[in-house]
């Protein structure tokens, strides 16, 4: 007598891949992530712009290829983080980091100078937004579709301690990351001073300040400075402000998110600029 076939069980053990089936490759990790060092050298080859790199802290010997790497991405203007390998072990998603994992732009950055000019060449009138230190991928990719929509020509970031254009940024940024030229420049205060040399006004945002945003000058070429989340607009980065605003309020708590209070002033700014070129001349008296 023959014996009935048993059902079929996809979930049995014989019902697994074929051993000549290919198997499915291992994950590549998040699309602002460069885990190995093959992957980052092709990628500074390709000229892609690199945010941070974090690097195996080594005790015993060095490893030479690995330093020549690392020298590599500092001189492209990446920011470099030692930290234990067990660190890298715990970022890593393709368990193949072989010391050294890479965050780079999920956009390529723009060059401050020839946006200026860019500008200038349509005739508009310069209007751009400076970042100082943010932290919140957030915030970052929600003052970019602020900028967009209020009709801000660029923005400014810090190379170092500042979040870059990783990919929480552009999926916050909701498409504007593609239409917001972002610049990042290595120092912030020298960028401010050679802003005002051609002619920018540099406002500054201050919960302390007198000055009411809704009272202040926002004519001519305008650069707006807005702090970071934690300690906002440092002494230094104030004292190179022409003028500092602030946004009166009512309720219980004394502070805005960055974003908001971003997004307040800029319309604010936008909507008493004018529509074609001005002048700009207004007198610089060092005060506000």
């Amino acid at each position: 007598m023959k014996r009935k076939p048993e059902p079929q069980n996809h979930n049995r053990a014989q019902e697994r891949r074929p051993k000549n089936e290919a198997t499915p490759e291992r994950p590549s990790g998040s699309p602002d992530r460069l885990e190995g060092r093959n992957p980052l050298q092709e990628a500074l080859k390709a000229g892609r712009a690199i945010n941070k790199v974090w690097v195996a802290r080594r005790e015993d010997k060095p490893d030479a290829a690995l330093l020549r790497l690392v020298a590599m991405a500092r001189e492209a203007g990446a920011v470099i983080l030692e930290v234990d390998r067990q660190v890298l072990d715990q970022m890593s998603e393709t368990h193949a980091h072989q010391g050294v994992i890479a965050q780079v732009a999920a956009h390529e950055y723009a060059d401050l100078d020839d946006l200026l000019s860019s500008v200038r060449e349509k005739g508009d009138v310069p209007f751009i937004l400076l970042l100082a230190e943010l932290q919140e991928s957030y915030n970052l990719g929600s003052i970019l579709r602020i900028a967009d929509a209020a009709g801000v020509h660029g923005v400014v970031i810090p190379q170092r301690r500042s979040v870059g254009l990783d990919a929480a940024v552009a999926k916050a940024s909701a498409g504007a990351i593609e239409h917001v030229p972002v610049c990042r420049v290595t120092n912030l205060s020298q960028t401010i001073e050679r802003l005002k040399e051609q002619g920018f006004w540099i406002t500054g945002t201050d919960a302390g300040a007198s000055l009411d945003y809704r009272q202040a000058d926002w004519s001519g070429p305008l650069a707006i400075l807005i702090g970071g989340e934690s300690e906002g607009i440092s002494p230094s980065l104030r004292a190179h402000c022409d003028f500092l605003v602030s946004i009166p309020m009512r309720g219980k708590v004394n502070s805005l998110n960055a974003a908001v209070a971003a997004g307040i002033i800029v319309f604010e700014a936008a909507a008493k600029r004018p529509a074609i070129t001005d002048t700009g001349e207004r007198v610089r008296d060092g005060g506000q």
